[in-house]
């Protein structure tokens, strides 16, 4: 049975860091693509940053050079450190494999506000 937990979500000021945890269990978490995700209010889910199996990471362009993406595959854990957070990274966080399915499982965020 899958099941992802995200944590470290909360409130920061704008400028702030703060660093998300993803604990995965149920999945061949070695062999796959990974990914953060985020939803905003009335916006559709999105990709924030991915990281292969091998290691290559790949970021939206609205958070390059801010977020850092990393995994270790022993432990089954995804990190997403986030740096000079802006109010519009407000959303919640997800994390799931790359090209995860909308209908499929989803763990329960973690939430994120930005203050201005």
């Amino acid at each position: 049975q899958v099941q992802l937990v995200e944590s470290g979500g909360g409130l920061v000021q704008a400028g702030g860091s703060l660093r998300l945890s993803c604990t995965a269990s149920g999945i061949i978490f070695s062999i796959n693509a990974m990914a953060w995700y985020r939803q905003a209010p009335g916006k559709q889910r999105e990709v924030v940053a991915r990281i292969t199996s091998g290691g290559m990471t790949y970021y939206a362009d609205s958070v390059k050079g801010r977020f850092t993406i990393s995994r270790d595959s022993a432990k089954k854990t995804l990190k997403l450190q986030m740096n000079s957070l802006k109010p519009e990274d407000t959303a919640v966080y997800y994390c799931n494999v790359f090209q995860a399915d909308p209908e499929g499982y989803w763990g329960q965020g973690t939430q994120v506000t930005v203050s201005s």
